[in-house]
Order: C-alpha cells, then sequence, then structure tokens
C-alpha cells in the first residue's frame, strides 16, 4: 500500500465504483478502499435476511415463513435503470453487461385519489386509460405527438413553442391539459419530484419525457429494468471492470485520515500505512467537514406475502404517488420486486417506499403508499441525512459525491458521476472514453 496512486477512492457505493472503473479504463493507476467488508456502501444489498434484520436492530430471526436467509438479496435504496438511460449505455459500452443479468420492471404506475393507474406514455395506452375522460385523451394524445415529433434542431417541429424560453407550464396550459394530466406527466414520464420544472423552460422536460417514452419502446412493459440479486450487482460489476485494468481493492479498510498539504490531497492514512495520491473521490461520510446537509429520506423496506393490489398481480412494478394527490412538496415513490429477481424467497415480495423529509414524523409522511401495500409482514425502517460536497475539488483535488436522493431511477447519480468526471479532468464526459479496449484483458477466462 505505501505507493503513489493517481486516485485513491473510498467507499464502494455506486457513484465510486463507476469512476474507479472509468479511471482504470483511461490509464489511471487506481487505489480502492472501503471500510466496510461488503461492497456497495449505502447502495449495497443485504444477504442473508438475517443481517437485515441485525442491522435493523429488529429482535429475534426471522421467521420460518421467510425461507432460507441466503435466498434473499435486499437493497438499502430502491432504484431501477432507465432501459435507454445514462447508466445503461455505461453499462453496455463499458461492457459490464457481462457480468450481470436484467429483467424488465413488469408495470409503471401513478397514484390518483386512493387508487392506483397503469402510466400512459403511448398513444393507444392514453386512448385505453381510465386515468382521463374522453377530451382529456384526446388533448394529451396530441400532447404525446408533440412531444414525439420535437426535434431542438428543427424549428418546424417546435409550433410556436420556444424550447430555451416557453415554460413547461405554458406548453401544458397551449394543450390545456387538466390539472391530473399533469401530475402524472411531470412526475410519472419526466419524472420529476417537486413541480419547481413547470416554470422553467420545457426543453428539459420535453427530452425527460422523450426518454421514458425511448425506454419504454426498447422492451414494452415499462422503460425500467432490474439486475437479479439485487442493485448491489451493480457496484461489484465496475469494480470489476476497474480490477480488469489495473485497479486495487481493499475491503475492510479502516480510513484513519486524510491527508493534506497546503490545502490539496496528497494521501490516506490506513493502519499505519500512507497510500499517496493525486486525487481522491469518495462518498462524504469519508470527509464530513467537505460536506453539508442538504436534506432526508425516509426509506421502509416491506416484505410481503402477496403482490400489490391493483397491479393485475405482476412480479415487480413502480408506483409514484405525485406530491399535489397527497398535499405534499415532494413525491412518495413504490418500488417492488420479488423472487423472480432472486431477491427473495418463492412467494414473497420486497416493497420499498421512500421519500424526501417534510416533517418531524416521517413514517406518518409514507401512510398513502404503506396503506397500498397492507397486509405487511415486516418492516425496516431508515431516515438518512442528504449530503451534497461543499469543497468541489478545484484546489484541494478531492471529490466528494453526492447521497442517493429519493428517486426510483439513477438518472441523478449519473448526472453526479459525470459532474465529477468534468471537475477531475477539465473535460465533458464522452461515453466514447469508457469504451474497452479490444486487447483488453477480460479477465473472464476462468
Amino acid at each position: 500500500m505505501n505507493e503513489e496512486y493517481d486516485v485513491i477512492v473510498l467507499g464502494t457505493g455506486l457513484t465510486e465504483c463507476i469512476l474507479s472503473g472509468i479511471m482504470s479504463v483511461k490509464g489511471k493507476k487506481v487505489l480502492h478502499m472501503d471500510r466496510n467488508s461488503y461492497y456497495g456502501g449505502e447502495s449495497a444489498s443485504i444477504t442473508p435476511l438475517e443481517d437485515l434484520y441485525n442491522r435493523f436492530n429488529i429482535p429475534g430471526s426471522p421467521p420460518e415463513s421467510m425461507g432460507k436467509g441466503r435466498d434473499w438479496n435486499v437493497d438499502l435504496i430502491p432504484k431501477f435503470l432507465m432501459a435507454n438511460g445514462q447508466l445503461v449505455r455505461m453499462l453496455l459500452i463499458t461492457e459490464v453487461t457481462r457480468y450481470l443479468e436484467f429483467k424488465v420492471v413488469e408495470g409503471s404506475y401513478v397514484y390518483k385519489k386512493g387508487s392506483i393507474y397503469k402510466v400512459p406514455s403511448t398513444e393507444t395506452e392514453a386512448l385505453a386509460s381510465s386515468l382521463m375522460g374522453m377530451f382529456e385523451k384526446r388533448r394529451f394524445k396530441k400532447f404525446l405527438n408533440f412531444v414525439t415529433a420535437f426535434d431542438p434542431n428543427d424549428p418546424k417541429t417546435f409550433e410556436g413553442v420556444d424550447p430555451n424560453k416557453t415554460t413547461m407550464r405554458d406548453v401544458y396550459k397551449k394543450f390545456d391539459l387538466g390539472q391530473d394530466v399533469v401530475d402524472f406527466t411531470g412526475h410519472s414520464l419526466a419524472l420529476y419530484r417537486t413541480d419547481e420544472y413547470l416554470d422553467q423552460a420545457c426543453l428539459e422536460t420535453i427530452n425527460k419525457i422523450k426518454l421514458y417514452s425511448e425506454s419504454l419502446a426498447r422492451y414494452g412493459k415499462s422503460p425500467y429494468l432490474y439486475p437479479l440479486y439485487g442493485l448491489g450487482e451493480l457496484p461489484q460489476g465496475f469494480a470489476r471492470l476497474s480490477a480488469i485494468y489495473g485497479g486495487i481493492y481493499m475491503l475492510n479498510k479502516p480510513i484513519e485520515e486524510v491527508i493534506f498539504e497546503d490545502g490539496k490531497v496528497v494521501g490516506v492514512k490506513s493502519e499505519g500505512e500512507i497510500a499517496r495520491c493525486k486525487q481522491l473521490i469518495c462518498d462524504p461520510s469519508y470527509i464530513m467537514d467537505r460536506a453539508k446537509k442538504v436534506g432526508q429520506v425516509i426509506r421502509i423496506i416491506c416484505i410481503l406475502s402477496h403482490p400489490i393490489k391493483g397491479t393485475g398481480d405482476i412480479n415487480s412494478c413502480q408506483i409514484i404517488i405525485p406530491q399535489n394527490q397527497v398535499s405534499r412538496k415532494h413525491d412518495i415513490y413504490v418500488c417492488m420486486i420479488s423472487c423472480a429477481h432472486n431477491v427473495a424467497t418463492k412467494g414473497k415480495y420486497v416493497a420499498i417506499v421512500s421519500t424526501a423529509v417534510e416533517t418531524s414524523d416521517p413514517e406518518k409522511e409514507l401512510k398513502p403508499a404503506l396503506d397500498l401495500l397492507e397486509p405487511i409482514e415486516q418492516k425496516f425502517v431508515s431516515v438518512s441525512d442528504l449530503y451534497a460536497p461543499t469543497d468541489l475539488g478545484h484546489d484541494s483535488q478531492v471529490f466528494i459525491s453526492r447521497s442517493y436522493d429519493a428517486t426510483t431511477h439513477f438518472e441523478t447519480t449519473c448526472g453526479d458521476i459525470q459532474d465529477i468526471f468534468k471537475r477531475m479532468t477539465g473535460t465533458d464526459f464522452d461515453f466514447g472514453d469508457i469504451n474497452r479496449k479490444q486487447n483488453d484483458i477480460f479477465g473472464d477466462a476462468e
């Protein structure tokens, strides 16, 4: 360990492992350490089930009805992958997909007045949906056609809309869309967590709706994918990529000190040894004095013996409860997966509900979502602080990731990865930069 590296990475969360893989592919000498004995950090999948009970201080052992503890791989954070999104592009280009297997999430739903409805994102689904009346359907169909045809490089597709000036609120008014339709469009298609986007230029929202539609078009049932054996497989896949390119991994390494000289990071001390470096990547927990709390998120992992009512007994789905439907400032999310994804024993389902904390009674905030899941066999409740860096690394060369937010997808995480990459290298992230070399040692011969 007593040598110099281009980059030291602390923590094996998804953000850190992707950046470690990217830096290794780009020829950097990387040392990657984690104080834990497992990969994944906050984005780990916990197995066996007994470990989950211990982690949440639930007394006793899991009941026999839960089956074998090793049949469970339970995510600490609930996320799906957009089929046409940035993380899937990273997985494909780096060929990390060779280490993973995915299943399509079977449905995407939105909450309205106490019931759930399938999210309509195509013309056919819109016309069949019970979410809207007949005239509303026609207007929504016109809106979807406008979004589908919209090309920022072709003013003929603008229909009087200025993509960089017209607000999304005005675009909705142009198509005379009602509040319920605005709710599910902004929150279930564009996947915004709040309504702040309404008064911003519409281009970003149009692109987000296109991403949803294009992701849906790839596999049909929903725009989301999920890896077998849980999300913890993702950081491990990128860690393997880094190792193939010479990255060195050390788990169970207590970090005693991050060492600075003249305000710039020069190394990390662990178990009395010092590894020197030019740059450092870490999650906020390793260097708390350079991060600030920006909020809290509550997540409740629920074990069920049944699929969610109103979903047609499918084995995986996402449900979004838009803020306006429950008089909140932030949406509530439900991610449900099951034994079909090798994350639970036969006949069991794992539903994780989450939201940004707004009150002093966070669990009560999730009641509308928990009511959809009843009866619940076992709950595991966590309230986590969210952190963002106060030091952007320009002088110190320390690059701190953001905490994982309450959204049910990885698009914000990918934005953080690209932002850190730009600050580290001075250049915009280019997917072409992470192409694996044809003559690399694939490490797959075993």
